[in-house]
């Protein structure tokens, strides 16, 4: 019975503590439970890429290891820090190994993402970067944040009965939608590169470089300097991470020219061959002076833009009037954002119409007193260049979940279109502009091979401590387009304090001339000037004296080592159509090299300009339609930079192999 009693006893505090476990404080005791044996751990999501418009990849996310502690299972704290400290300096493709070697209780890995900028630099300003938990903070990366990141993912770390912790596995999450830009990875290449040789030329403290199809407002290029890298941007300056391209105001100095004759043309107040007195230098608008930066007589309002008369423009802006004026420089888009894509975008400096003085017309018609950025001005020439109409700017192309298309009316509705000037007014305009480059203050800027347009710019900088004027820190530019009869693309270079010779037409008029023809080499677009012949023999010399020339890439910094990197982009010199017969020329080739020169016979402009940016040769390209000679012959070993001139034109039916008359060794 005592044994009976004390069973019965037992028994109902057992069942009695077990009432009280399951109906009282299961929930306390489960949640102990989970929090002994649980670990819920937030990761990074998983980034869409981002590529250019042929596909080519610009920013990913890769896996990488993320390690993680869990204090309450570290013995002694301090000495974990001192030991993980220890291994931070290795490289970074041994670190897992170093930690893991230390063997530390309740320090662990888990697989997550790390966004990695494959071409480091290239298209940095556009594309921007990430923080550590990979959010957007820049450019396309911040603009689409919300598109190209996924959501967050949360993954469950188990533990054994010895605290041994083990995957638990993870919630499956729609990855983020991948972007593809209006970018083209070549010609994003060819004009960071034209303007890092501006820059170290000049020293020009900063300078921009756009590139955009005047015709749909695709960008096909932005460029800036001072450059960043975005896979360590937080190791950059504010500075180097600002896209000038949309952010940066400045004063147009002479190209707002343009807008000038544009309202006096579409308003038919003058014509082109009208004469106009430009006082020798000099006019008065409301007590103050005025001065030319020559001193002109009569011109005709084509030779006041080829010039750049001040005195002529103030004095079309006078008979237009400010009213009219002002409404036509809203019209064009000025003092108001274009609505690109990218964020950060300035609206310009244009002061209400009854606020401008007795002076600002004078002022505004030459380029001063108006603020633009450079991706305003670019938008309005392209007006001027596709017919009248002022087309938005963009860089984003398409936003793609998989094969289905989600953008970017999801975005930003592109193709929005208004036109500001008549069909008739642009095409006078286009007339004047390519009298810029022919006989005015742009010649730097003639193409060989294509026929071009454009305005110069030397705008003066305000000097912070005085708040006038500065006579040496100014912004040279030149924005134009080219072929004038279709216009496939529209370029702007701005360089802002460049050094020793600091016009528009010395500085920036050449940047534009190297980046139009290579740019258009690539692009396979006609030729519609014909060719010199000596312009030929020039580049055949040329190519000799280049013997032991090698192309530079980017600064070991920028692009050395690293997959997928662009290879050097072409630098056509001597374009146009075939010559009936090409001068005989004695040439050495560059030879001893590890390349072997492929054969372009029966190619494309643009294939061999491809094929060359593949094999890092410099491509000279002669004529049109299809090339049937070329200058190292295919098969020959040549250095990485070397010219390869090729003719192009009709391929003759029979004997091809007459193109080796052409060849070094024929020639010895």
């Amino acid at each position: 019975m005592l044994i009976a009693g004390v069973a019965l006893l037992w028994t109902t505090l057992v069942f009695g503590r077990l009432s009280y476990l399951q109906l009282f404080a299961h929930g306390e005791y489960m949640a102990r439970a989970q929090r002994q044996q649980q670990r819920t751990i937030e990761i990074t999501p998983k980034r869409g890429i981002i590529y250019d418009r042929n596909m080519h990849a610009l920013a990913m996310s890769v896996p990488v290891k993320s390690a993680f502690a869990v204090p309450a299972e570290i013995a002694d704290e301090s000495l974990a820090a001192r030991l993980l400290s220890g291994v931070l300096g290795v490289p970074q493709a041994d670190k897992v190994e170093a930690i893991e070697a230390l063997n530390l209780k309740g320090v662990y890995f888990q697989d997550e993402n790390q966004r990695f900028y494959p071409k480091r630099d290239l298209a940095a300003h556009v594309l921007g970067f990430v923080d550590p938990d990979e959010k957007g903070l820049a450019g396309i990366e911040y603009q689409l944040d919300s598109q190209i990141r996924s959501k967050s993912e949360k993954i469950m770390v188990m533990a054994d009965a010895r605290q041994r912790w083990f995957d638990g596995g993870e919630a499956q999450r729609e990855r983020g939608a991948n972007v593809v830009l209006t970018l083209d990875e070549k010609i994003q290449y060819i004009v960071q590169r034209e303007l890092l040789a501006a820059i170290e030329k000049t020293h020009a403290l900063a300078g921009s470089v756009i590139v955009m199809n005047p015709n749909t407002g695709e960008i096909l290029a932005m460029s800036n300097w001072p450059r960043f890298n975005p896979n360590a941007a937080s190791e950059a300056p504010a500075e180097s991470r600002m896209n000038r391209a949309v952010t940066a105001l400045y004063e147009p100095g002479s190209t707002f020219k343009l807008i000038t004759l544009a309202a006096a043309f579409d308003q038919e107040i003058t014509r082109a061959d009208e004469v106009f007195d430009c006082e020798n230098g000099a006019i008065y608008i409301a007590g103050h002076r005025i001065r030319d930066h020559k001193p002109f007589g009569l011109l005709s309002v084509s030779e006041i833009l080829a010039k750049s008369s001040d005195v002529g423009a103030i004095k079309i802006a006078l008979r237009l009037g400010a009213p009219r004026f002002y409404d036509y420089i809203r019209g064009f888009g000025f003092g108001a954002p274009t609505g690109i894509d990218l964020p950060g975008e300035g609206k310009g400096l244009l002061h209400r119409l009854e606020n401008w003085s007795a002076i600002s017309i004078g002022s505004v018609s030459m380029g001063q007193e108006i603020g633009v950025t450079p991706i305003q001005l670019i938008t309005a020439v392209s007006a001027i260049a596709n017919g009248g109409t002022l087309v938005k700017p963009h860089v984003v192309q398409a936003i793609k979940r998989g094969e289905r298309v989600v953008g970017p009316d999801m975005v930003n509705a592109h193709g929005e279109t208004k036109r500001v000037i008549r069909p008739e007014t642009a095409a006078t305009l286009r007339r004047l502009m390519e009298g810029v480059v022919l006989n005015g203050t742009g010649p730097l800027a003639r193409l060989d091979g294509w026929t071009a347009a454009g305005k110069t710019g030397t705008a003066q900088k305000i000097d912070p401590a005085t708040g006038r004027y500065s006579p040496t820190q100014l912004i040279a530019s030149f924005t134009g387009f080219a072929p004038i009869s279709n216009p496939a693309v529209t370029i702007l270079v701005s360089l802002d304090s460049p050094v020793g010779l600091h016009e528009g037409g010395q500085v920036a008029a050449p940047v534009f001339k190297r980046i139009a023809e290579q740019v258009l080499s690539y692009l396979d677009v006609p030729r519609d000037v014909p060719l010199n012949p000596r312009l030929i023999q020039a580049a055949y010399k040329r190519q000799m004296a280049s013997e032991s020339a090698m192309l530079e890439d980017f600064s070991p910094t920028d692009f050395s080592g690293q997959p997928d990197a662009p290879p050097a982009a072409s630098n056509p010199e001597a374009p146009d159509k075939p010559a009936a017969h090409a001068p005989e020329v004695a040439m050495a080739a560059d030879e001893g090299g590890d390349i072997s020169v492929p054969d372009f016979s029966g190619k494309t402009m643009r294939e061999v300009t491809e094929m060359c940016l593949h094999f890092g040769l410099e491509p000279l390209l002669v004529g049109s339609n299809l090339a049937t000679q070329q200058i190292p012959e295919a098969g020959a070993q040549v250095r990485r930079g070397t010219k390869v001139t090729v003719q192009f034109g009709t391929p003759l039916p029979a004997k091809p192999v007459k193109v080796a008359r052409f060849h070094r060794r024929s020639r010895h």
